[in-house]
């Protein structure tokens, strides 16, 4: 039976606190619990959710994966906590991981997760900033490593804003050694550090792509991924997004420049025919509904092994 390796890191705050080893190590511990080959408890733990930002599938998804772990959840909603009233982040943070086994957070600062950390001495979920979304980067490549069995010779074609989905992604390509291309008009290209940081560890540098045309980046592409391009936040700058991304829409003529086997992904909730028509998301290329499936998998991998 597969045994869970505790992760070299204490916390995952970043795809870069996991080794490319761990990568694989999480995505078959996640593969076995889908297939139900798998079934090792952590019984009488306790995941602390810190939620500044709404939240559907990463909050249900980390619930139901702690749960089938044989734990429980605390939701710690900001507005009915000392959280939403200014109480410094240093004593929550020492306070919650005396009563949690485990921290998942979702706010809107890296600087504040990273705080959290300093001061929890239970591992911190880095569960969405504005910077990085790791552990939807690992549900997306379970999900392709489903499709295809392997990231050999895998193109992964994001169409839409840099944004944190993106970074992620870049990273984790970056440790798995998978072509991506992000393709995004320009003035919203990814962040410049989570790209310089991906090309020190990509072995050939060429695999990494940032490009202002989408029909160049979609060219042969195995999988197209978008997600919304107006994050939560961005409100105020939704109209002018939306003009900003006329042309990033994935629709049919986009897929068909990609390969014949694409796969469709998408991060959701999505605004159809926005960046994605409703007759590709609805097309038997996507695998959408696999994808928010696989971040309950992945979780539930990565709680075990921050737990073990």
């Amino acid at each position: 039976m597969l045994k869970p390796n505790k992760l070299v890191n204490k916390n995952f705050l970043s795809s870069l606190d996991i080794s490319t080893e761990e990568v694989f190590h999480i995505l078959e511990l996640a593969k076995n619990f889908k297939n139900k080959d798998l079934k090792i408890e952590s019984s009488n733990k306790v995941l602390g959710l810190i939620f500044d930002k709404s939240s559907t599938r990463t909050r249900v998804s980390f619930q139901v994966a702690m749960s089938r772990l044989g734990g429980s959840t605390i939701d710690l909603n900001p507005d009915t906590s000392q959280i939403g009233r200014g109480e410094p982040i240093k004593d929550t943070a020492r306070v919650l991981s005396r009563y949690c086994d485990v921290l998942a957070i979702r706010t809107f600062n890296q600087s504040d997760l990273e705080e959290y950390a300093k001061w929890s001495s239970a591992p911190v979920i880095n569960a969405l900033t504005d910077l990085e979304h790791p552990c939807q980067a690992l549900a997306d490549f379970m999900t392709i490593k489903e499709e295809f069995y392997d990231f050999k010779n895998i193109v992964l074609s994001f169409i839409g804003d840099g944004n944190n989905v993106a970074n992620s992604l870049i990273l984790c390509g970056a440790l798995l050694d998978v072509e991506v291309r992000i393709a995004c008009p320009k003035g919203y290209e990814p962040n410049q550090l989570i790209v310089n940081k991906a090309r020190e560890i990509y072995k050939n540098k060429n695999l990494l792509q940032i490009t202002n045309d989408p029909y160049s980046s979609v060219s042969g592409a195995n999988v197209l991924y978008t997600d919304v391009w107006s994050s939560m936040g961005e409100e105020i700058q939704k109209e002018e997004k939306d003009k900003d991304f006329s042309g990033f829409t994935i629709d049919k003529n986009l897929v068909s420049m990609a390969d014949k086997d694409v796969i469709i992904l998408h991060c959701l909730p999505a605004y159809r025919s926005k960046e994605i028509t409703d007759e590709v998301f609805e097309s038997n290329k996507s695998r959408i509904f696999e994808q928010a499936e696989n971040r309950m998998h992945v979780q539930q991998a990565l709680l075990l092994s921050l737990l073990s």
